[in-house]
């Protein structure tokens, strides 16, 4: 049962007097903040009456006349100018949570209408190890694709690989001309990445070089509007917003220069670098035609694009395995290359594409900048790529949405994207851009490692997993028995096992904690803390309830089959059945607007109130056999939620901890 979707449905009956486009009123009914207003607000009574010029208490009291809640709510009550508080009848609540316990559900209902949704995900480029820049769309996305699976879509996860774009120029050019032969044959894939990094880097030299002087001249021109404005608005006050700005771009002008210059530095100081730099003076130009070639049909370029794929596919498919990702589809940039040509002369056919400047764009109105999907050299780009893999994805997989996982600065390129889609005619389509912030360092930048290297997310994870195993060694050896000796119950294995648990989700959920569109700051301490917002204590508030279990030598199964009524008397045991009936509104909300924070903020209260009704709610030496299994039956549902919660972001729960 959804009772956040239940009160809706009531009140919807009763806004139809007041306002024809209900959604935004109903969407300001929400769980209460604090027990003392309910378990349910209604909180629309003010803009209700501001649209209709009547007092906001009025309208409150006729929504109240005429709202229809028996048997569900307690009478409701008015606070303040017009806030409708709502308390559930525990008779009521009594009955939903022991239909939940009793559902393999949970009592989360399948959604009534399933759509076809395929999910773009994790999508990296092949030629290189994943790092941590690759984590969020990762995790984000397969938690998505595992909640909208679960209430009842059908779903394709795709990763949309890199495998054919402009860094396997790179490599292919650095591969016959500054390759490393021993390097190639004991680490294929380590050698690959060197020669991604080596040739970029080379090409960032020739280019910072290049733009270094045209940034240069802005920052004196910048510098001398400043100055020109500091002096003129001298004793003007009017004037502090201009110079802010002004101030503003002299700062953003320096960076550029500061940014550019590193990189000229960085070869120059480095006298293999500086020799490679001076070998190799049209590395740019000549790593694009490498390029051109393999888009070509270029036998030589193929044959070597074949011979990388498979190793740099196997790397990333490690990763891969050990953060339990699964995709359903992983059709790279490469599978969509037949198809360029014709994207392009659709566009072209129905005027919707023209030549600018030798390119082929699309221009979208109101938008300046164009859509290029061919170069003025013939190459065609990731927007045709892109353009072909939504034609494939309507056509082919008949899917009615489409959810892009990709960081927020693609933004403008997803804007053009659906524009173009939408007028080229995939006009029914639901296509979204779920973008999500940076992973950053406490130095407030994106995190690198002490290099300036991007960290790998390999030795991220392994990092993670030794510190994990460190804190579960820990907390097992300071087990006692009841005569105050040392008692731990893991054996070696399992605690390699719990930590590699322990390690992954805590790294998948301290992103995942997080709303997606922020930037947040990665912090190893506190991503494994056994208390606060962390996987480490929602791990451990699931392995305790099991503990109870074991303690009890009690079968949660058989306790099941038994169909125990779960029983609400106490305060702490109406808060943690209240929280338990809100799972499937929780999942509602998460997938309604792509985001899996709103399930780690339920799952963290969840443990908190479970906590609260320990203390105050003895199970095992509960006052009589009918409380103590009753209280068994409600520890039983919320570790299975936990459980399953924790699974849904992709987090393993350990039953012993």
């Amino acid at each position: 049962m959804n009772i956040l979707h239940l009160l809706r449905i009531r009140f919807s009956e009763v806004l139809g007097d007041f306002t024809e486009e209900m959604t935004p009123y109903l969407q300001m009914i929400r769980g209460a903040q604090d027990a003392k207003f309910g378990d349910y607000q209604a909180n629309f009574a003010m803009p209700l009456a501001n649209r209709n010029g009547t007092n906001s208490r009025e309208v409150a009291l006729r929504v109240i006349d005429k709202l229809d809640v028996t048997d569900v709510c307690e009478p409701p009550e008015l606070a303040g100018p017009g806030f409708i508080n709502l308390r559930l009848l525990n008779s009521w609540l009594e009955q939903q949570v022991n239909a939940a316990a009793n559902d393999l559900r949970l009592g989360v209902p399948e959604v009534p209408e399933p759509a076809t949704i395929v999910v773009d995900f994790s999508s990296p480029n092949v030629a290189k190890p994943m790092h941590v820049g690759h984590l969020r769309s990762t995790v984000i996305g397969d938690a998505l694709v595992r909640t909208l699976r679960f209430l009842g879509h059908t779903v394709i996860a795709d990763n949309h690989i890199g495998d054919w774009g402009t860094q396997f120029g790179m490599i292919i050019y650095g591969f016959k001309h500054l390759v490393n032969p021993k390097g190639y044959e004991t680490d294929p894939v380590g050698e690959l990445a060197r020669l991604y990094r080596l040739v970029n880097q080379l090409c960032d030299y020739y280019e910072a070089r290049d733009a270094l002087p045209t940034a240069e001249a802005r920052l004196r021109l910048a510098e001398e509007n400043l100055n020109g404005v500091e002096a003129a608005a001298e004793g003007e006050p009017a004037r502090k917003k201009e110079l802010k700005k002004l101030r503003a771009e002299v700062t953003a002008v320096r960076d550029e220069i500061d940014s550019l210059q590193r990189k000229i530095t960085a070869v120059d100081n480095d006298p293999e670098l500086k020799a490679a730099a001076d070998k190799h003076s049209e590395i740019s130009r000549l790593a694009r035609e490498e390029t051109a070639r393999l888009h070509a049909g270029d036998v030589e370029n193929i044959r070597l694009w074949n011979e990388f794929l498979p190793e740099c596919l196997q790397a990333l498919q490690r990763i891969y395995d050990r953060l339990h990702i699964h995709f359903d589809l992983s059709l790279g940039e490469s599978y969509y290359n037949p198809y360029l040509a014709q994207v392009v002369a659709d566009l072209e056919k129905q005027g919707l594409a023209r030549e600018s400047e030798g390119a082929v764009c699309v221009f979208i109105p109101g938008i300046a900048a164009p859509f290029i999907i061919r170069k003025r050299d013939g190459a065609f780009t990731y927007a045709t790529t892109d353009l072909a893999t939504i034609s494939y994805r309507v056509e082919t997989l008949k899917a009615s949405q489409i959810l892009y996982v990709v960081d927020a600065r693609q933004s403008e390129h997803f804007k053009l994207l659906f524009a173009t889609a939408r007028l080229w005619g995939c006009d029914t389509i639901d296509l979204r851009h779920v973008s999500f912030g940076t992973v950053m360092g406490s130095d407030g930048r994106p995190y690198k490692t002490r290099s300036g290297d991007t960290v790998g997310l390999e030795s991220l994870l392994n990092e993670a997993v030794a510190r994990a195993r460190d804190i579960v060694v820990q907390n097992d050896e300071s087990r006692r028995d009841a005569d105050g000796n040392p008692a731990p119950e893991l054996n070696d294995d399992q605690r390699t096992e719990i930590a590699e648990m322990v390690g992954i989700g805590g790294i998948k959920y301290a992103d995942l904690m997080h709303n997606r569109e922020s930037d947040y700051v990665f912090d190893a301490d506190k991503m494994l803390a056994m208390t606060g917002n962390t996987a480490t204590y929602l791990q451990y508030a699931h392995a305790r309830v099991q503990g109870i279990f074991r303690k009890g030598n009690i079968a949660a199964e058989l306790l099941r089959t038994r169909e125990v009524p779960i029983l609400i008397r106490e305060p702490a045991e109406r808060r943690l059945a209240l929280k338990l009936c809100q799972y499937a509104e929780t999942l509602d909300g998460v997938v309604a607007d792509s985001r899996p924070n709103l399930l780690t903020q339920y799952l963290f209260e969840l443990a908190g109130d479970l906590t609260a009704f320990y203390d105050q709610c003895p199970v095992l030496r509960a006052v009589d056999d009918i409380t103590r299994e009753s209280r068994l039956r409600l520890c039983d549902l919320a570790g299975r939620i936990l459980a399953h919660g924790l699974n849904l972001l992709g987090i393993d729960a350990p039953t012993k901890m």
